[in-house]
């Protein structure tokens, strides 16, 4: 199915008008981390997906790792699309809607809408959760290749991540520390050490 999709894309993406793009990723990375979560269990992931976007500020795509969770489920699948643009005095201005998706445990199943806003390093996010999921809203500011953020989840807690971002030949590379404080008494504290490798085609 995965040869297929990426078959059916390419030859979208040569339909396609010049002012449009399709494209492509694949990471390795030792754990999954999501809003200082781990969703593997501690263990490692392979995640991927297709992108498309074009110059008006659109953009689509679909993104898919395994994961571990205690109820079974053992894959994500996102859909996504939103809006893009930058005005004249540079405020970068996103507004996306997400689909999380969870076969074989369809009650984990949510959506978010959000607008994330920007200005040069500086980022600030606020994604609503739908049909009485959480909402969360994070920071966020680059140091050249050095990145932090903080970000709170509704009835989750809050998290930290500091992460360093650096080519190793033809792939991309980071190394990042992630902490989570947790506000439920279903949920524990967690901290991690993580390394990424990943590439874009």
């Amino acid at each position: 199915m995965k040869k297929i999709f990426l078959c059916f894309s390419l030859l979208g993406a040569l339909a396609l008008p010049s002012y449009a793009s399709v494209s492509a990723n694949v990471s390795f990375a030792s754990d999954y981390i999501w809003r200082g979560m781990t969703q593997t269990g501690e263990e490692p992931a392979i995640s991927g997906g297709f992108d498309y976007a074009n110059d008006a500020g659109f953009y689509a795509g679909i993104w898919g790792s395994n994961v571990n969770f205690s109820d079974g489920a053992g894959s994500e699948l996102d859909v996504y699309f939103g809006y893009a643009l930058e005005t004249e005095s540079g405020v970068g201005i996103d507004i996306s809607y997400v689909d999380f998706t969870y076969p074989g445990a369809t009650d984990l199943d949510f959506e978010e809408i959000g607008i994330a806003l920007s200005y040069g390093d500086l980022g600030l996010g606020y994604y609503s959760g739908q049909s009485g999921a959480p909402d969360y809203m994070d920071v966020s500011y680059a140091f050249g290749d050095i990145s932090v953020s903080y970000g709170d989840y509704d009835t989750y807690g809050s998290n930290f991540l500091i992460s360093y971002g650096f080519g190793c030949g033809n792939y991309d590379c980071s190394f990042a520390y992630s902490d989570f404080s947790s506000d439920s008494e279903d949920l524990m504290d967690e901290d991690a050490l993580v390394f990424a490798v990943g590439a874009s085609f």
